[in-house]
């Protein structure tokens, strides 16, 4: 009887999880069909986001946490980086986020530019736009620097 029960209990927790990942993919289908031409987020190397971006990227660092490009295309300029890891990648904005600018942002990899470029770049690669405001005294704000700028983490 013990196991009877015990079986009951399983197979209604594995019901319970298979609603709940149900659900978490109708809910992500819903997300992305809104009509407004963004792509699922897209993954890959520094050279297969850049391929996906349509640039040819100019490496900029080549390390193990962190690899950098610059890229030019018909929308503009901006910076591609590619992280090992989800908190490099956070560490990386938040340091870049004093220089302000948009940011482009993919699971492991982010492009920053300015906004116009970023749009652009979004309904190739998808992702989350984040923005951020300069913070520090002197910065003149032009956001057609921001890509090429050298000053942002990881240089």
């Amino acid at each position: 009887m013990v196991k009877r029960n015990g079986t009951r209990r399983a197979a209604r927790h594995a019901w319970c999880a298979a609603a709940v990942a149900g659900l978490a993919l109708l809910a992500g289908c819903g997300s992305s069909g809104d009509g407004d031409g963004i792509p699922p987020t897209a993954t890959g190397t520094l050279e297969e986001l850049a391929a996906q971006a349509h640039c040819e990227p100019r490496l900029q660092t080549d390390a193990q946490e962190l690899r950098q490009a610059n890229c030019t295309t018909k929308d503009g300029r901006y910076v591609l980086a590619t992280f090992a890891t989800d908190r490099g990648q956070r560490e990386w904005i938040n340091e870049a986020n004093d220089y302000g600018g948009s940011y482009l942002v993919g699971r492991r990899w982010v492009a920053v530019s300015d906004a116009a470029v970023i749009a652009a770049l979004r309904g190739r690669l998808g992702g989350t736009v984040e923005t951020a405001s300069p913070h520090h005294p002197g910065s003149g704000g032009g956001s057609a620097n921001e890509a090429e700028h050298s000053g942002h983490p990881g240089r």
